[in-house]
C-alpha cells in the first residue's frame, strides 16, 4: 500500500484503507474515496492533486491524499 499523492497518473488505483481522524475519514468518504473504489490520479500540480473517482474529477490537497491509501 501506498499513499495517493505518491501514485503514478493515469493508472486505475483501488482504494485500500483511509487514515486520519473521523472528520477526515468522513470527509473524504463524502468525496467518493472509500475502500474498494477505483481511483486515477490525472496530474499532481502545486500541491494539489486532480484525482478521478466515480466518473467526477475531483481536487484534493496533497495532505488529504496522503491519507488514501491504495
Amino acid at each position: 500500500m501506498i499513499p495517493l499523492s505518491v501514485a503514478d497518473e493515469n493508472v486505475d488505483l483501488t482504494v485500500r484503507r483511509i487514515s486520519g481522524n473521523a472528520e477526515v475519514r468522513q470527509h473524504l468518504e463524502t468525496l467518493g474515496f472509500v475502500p474498494g473504489s477505483t481511483v486515477r490520479v490525472v496530474t499532481a500540480l502545486g500541491g494539489n492533486v486532480i484525482v478521478n473517482v466515480k466518473e467526477s474529477r475531483v481536487a484534493i490537497s496533497n495532505e488529504a491524499a496522503m491519507h488514501i491509501f491504495v
